[in-house]
């Protein structure tokens, strides 16, 4: 399994992202753990309302990624379980015994700028199986630190995100050990729709919360690395939300890979130099992710190093503490915003993705 040349023509199939959110909301409705993520309002450029979905503490992990990787690598186990047995398991079988230790001789390895690899250190520790997570020299230690106290084996492997994920797709091949990356490339999809899949229950709880409210957000801003959360939240918002937003996808302009897939009609490289927004400072789309937002009817926005610095910044001022990569969103809305203040039918909604650093 290598990164490969997408080239001009990539298979249907390869790009189909059809998840069973279902699924998803029945796994997680079963974690002791889980809890609906608030949304809050908080205040915009020109004294807005901007409503804001906190991913700050979610299930203990402190960011978004908490719904993907612990999601995947259950998916991960339950199929490999259904292969061995011929039994199909859920959520409450998933933590008995003969499955625990099933799911010990099993190793998962990918490759992080911080939260993906906190999400399949956790899974792979509630599962009772083994992570070992690829960082690069940029990644802080302090992503390390935390990676250990899950139980997680760490290496430092390259200079950049890049290195680290050649790095661990040759751990999977010369161990055996089961790649669980977010990105998507060409003969690599299925795991990371798994991850995906989990990304949706945000866009499942916001779309509960908003019937019931009976006000709909006009604006939804994501941000975006390799685009999978973007992309799951378009997809399900486009599928059932009742009023359907402009939706905004928010880059680093040291990463805007999936504008410049858009602008290319194929996935492309967003190279640039490293960014701090570093949960998004990803150079390469992700193939389903690019695919998924062509069809999403998006638009897309750019943030320089300062203005996402000064989006967190404003957020902490507010009590909200995150990262630039956590504030990016309401970084694009400051940046952007040119509605008329008087104009009561604006409702922007933001994704605050993290907790800091």
């Amino acid at each position: 399994m290598t990164r490969k040349d997408t080239g001009d023509m990539l298979d249907s199939d390869i790009l189909s992202f059809d998840p069973d959110v279902a699924r998803a909301l029945e796994f997680f409705h079963a974690q002791d753990n889980y809890e609906v993520s608030p949304l809050v309002e908080i205040d915009g450029p020109g004294g807005r309302t901007v409503q804001a979905k906190l991913e700050t503490h979610r299930m203990g992990l402190g960011a978004f990624k908490a719904l993907g990787a612990p999601y995947a690598v259950a998916r991960i186990i339950a199929q490999g379980w259904l292969e061995k047995t011929g039994e199909a398991i859920g959520p409450d079988r998933m933590k008995d015994a003969d499955i625990r230790a099933f799911a010990s001789g099993h190793t998962f390895v990918c490759a992080s700028a911080g939260n993906h690899g906190m999400g399949v250190a956790a899974g792979a520790r509630n599962m009772g199986a083994k992570a070992r997570i690829h960082l690069a020299r940029t990644v802080p230690e302090g992503f390390a630190a935390r990676l250990r106290t899950l139980g997680a084996e760490v290496v430092r492997s390259g200079d950049v995100y890049e290195d680290s994920i050649a790095a661990a797709i040759a751990d999977s091949l010369s161990t055996g050990a089961t790649h669980l990356a977010d990105g998507t490339w060409e003969g690599y999809t299925e795991i990371p729709k798994w991850v995906m899949e989990g990304y949706c229950v945000i866009a499942e709880e916001l779309r509960e919360t908003y019937e019931a409210k009976g006000s709909w957000p006009t604006h939804v801003y994501l941000q975006a690395g390799v685009g999978g959360l973007a992309a799951a939240m378009a997809h399900m918002i486009r599928l059932n939300w009742a009023v359907q937003p402009r939706l905004i996808i928010v880059e680093p302009e040291a990463a805007a890979c999936l504008q410049a897939s858009h602008l290319a009609g194929k996935p492309v490289r967003g190279d640039g130099p490293e960014s701090s927004m570093g949960r998004l400072d990803c150079k390469e789309p992700s193939i389903v992710a690019w695919d998924v937002l062509e069809r999403c009817d998006v638009h897309y926005a750019t943030l320089s190093e300062e203005e996402g610095e000064a989006a967190a910044q404003a957020l902490a001022g507010q009590g909200i503490a995150t990262t630039p990569s956590g504030a990016a969103g309401y970084g694009a809305l400051c940046k952007t915003d040119d509605f008329s203040p008087s104009d009561k039918d604006i409702r922007p909604l933001v994704i605050i993705s993290e907790g800091p650093a």
